[in-house]
């Protein structure tokens, strides 16, 4: 006999905290890892600690914090020796260095344990339900969305160099060829841009950003 019963979706320990708490959360540990004094380091241990158990409870795996961590970490390491180099003669400039490496790995950790659990569209429903600007909304509805038609378009150029190149080039060809790909890119991604925009207008669109009932209401 056919088992006709729903499907349910497993709910985290994270998904139990609403919208506007998990954005509050966030910006909570930004906050305070900027004012904790360089003098009272445990507290930067405690609330790594507190980060890396919320991003275990949001389902981040070790090896894509990992891949994260390779892409974040080596320019944070450059510009936390930009401070000890600029300002040789203050004897504090290492501890400086110190505390913008806590500062800034705990701000993109925490960064990175809210696009785990507060979705794109939601987030912007929660800055609109705090009252932030309706135009910087839309603009960053809009990013997120000509994100998505920069990398189409990207994967086409991509395709289509292959094909040209079939798949092997000396350096310096290739290099002439990245050149070009990137104005090709640009200009093609504002054509469909443009298009998209039009298409919006068309439909009605009055410059305001519009979200689906059940997002809006998500995380009240």
């Amino acid at each position: 006999m056919a088992d006709n019963s729903p499907v349910v979706t497993p709910i985290g320990p994270c998904d139990a905290i609403p919208g506007t708490a998990r954005l509050a959360l966030t910006l909570l540990v930004i906050v305070v890892s900027s004012l904790i004094p360089l003098e009272h380091w445990p507290a930067h241990g405690l609330l790594l600690v507190v980060v890396f158990a919320g991003l275990s409870l949001a389902g981040v795996t070790l090896g894509y914090l990992a891949r994260r961590l390779m892409l974040f970490l080596p320019m944070l390491l450059v510009f936390g020796l930009s401070v000890p180099i600029t300002q040789l003669h203050r004897e504090s400039a290492w501890g400086w260095m110190v505390s913008l490496w806590l500062r800034c790995t705990i701000s993109f950790l925490a960064g990175l344990w809210l696009i785990h659990v507060l979705p794109f569209p939601e987030l912007l429903a929660t800055l609109l339900r705090w009252r932030c600007p309706p135009l910087l909304v839309a603009m960053l509805a809009f990013m997120y969305r000509y994100i998505f038609i920069l990398w189409d378009e990207l994967a086409r150029l991509r395709q289509a160099r292959e094909a040209r190149n079939f798949g092997s080039g000396s350096w310096k060809r290739d290099w002439v060829t990245n050149a070009q790909m990137i104005g090709l890119l640009l200009l093609r991604a504002m054509e469909r841009a443009e298009r998209t925009h039009q298409a919006m207008l068309a439909r009605g669109w009055d410059g305001s950003p519009k979200f689906l009932g059940t997002e809006a209401r998500k995380g009240e």
